[in-house]
């Protein structure tokens, strides 16, 4: 998707300036997010959650703080899931005649759930089509839907640098929830390429991305 969440490389934004000793939280109200989030019965599909921030309107998403973000995400998820209704929403009470669901996390299972490690790696349905070395073209797609390539790479070609086995694709999992495991390897990409002679010589941008995102170079 090509929206204003994708602003890698886009000039006259200003400079990035990072908040020296930022605290986790800047409210009490986006702790409260994050546990909301984490406890929603929409949790499991995290790459639906991000298509979900990516669907909201541009002007909007530019005003938003980021636990903003999340919060409108998480109330559309809901919505949409069946979890809460349009009258709930509106009026921030659950109607009390509605049926209860079982809690996705009960109190004494968040530390047990948060020391299990989870993983995204996956049987690879194939061989891969690329080993370390090969030169690759990121492929100059533009998706309607979720995709983690950056518009600032389609059309470079650089060097696979790494192979990471199969992994869930998230373009496919965002939309339907299927694992579609494909290949992911790093590509590293040379400032130049991306960015022209002026970018400084030495430099590079490493990403991981998936097979579907690559073709030979």
């Amino acid at each position: 998707m090509n929206s204003v969440h994708d602003m890698g490389g886009t000039h006259g934004l200003g400079p990035v300036a990072p908040e020296a000793d930022e605290p986790l939280f800047h409210a009490e109200w986006e702790s409260r997010v994050l546990a909301l989030v984490i406890a929603s019965p929409t949790r499991g599909n995290i790459d639906a959650g991000r298509h979900q921030r990516e669907l909201i309107p541009g002007a909007d998403y530019l005003r938003m703080s980021y636990y903003e973000k999340w919060f409108e995400a998480l109330e559309a998820m809901l919505l949409h899931g069946g979890h809460i209704t349009a009258t709930e929403l509106a009026a921030a009470r659950a109607d009390p005649d509605a049926p209860k669901a079982t809690p996705r996390l009960k109190a004494q299972d968040v530390a047990p759930a948060f020391a299990r490690r989870g993983s995204y790696l996956r049987e690879p349905p194939e061989a891969a089509a690329f080993a370390v070395g090969d030169k690759v073209r990121a492929r100059n797609l533009h998706p309607d839907g979720h995709t983690r390539l950056p518009r600032y790479v389609r059309g470079h070609k650089r060097m696979i640098e790494r192979v990471h086995g199969a992994h869930v694709y998230p373009d496919t999992h965002a939309q339907t929830g299927d694992d579609d495991p494909h290949w992911l390897y790093t590509v590293r990409f040379a400032s130049r390429e991306l960015w022209g002679p002026n970018a400084a010589e030495r430099d590079s941008v490493s990403l991981d991305l998936w097979e579907p995102y690559l073709e030979r170079a």
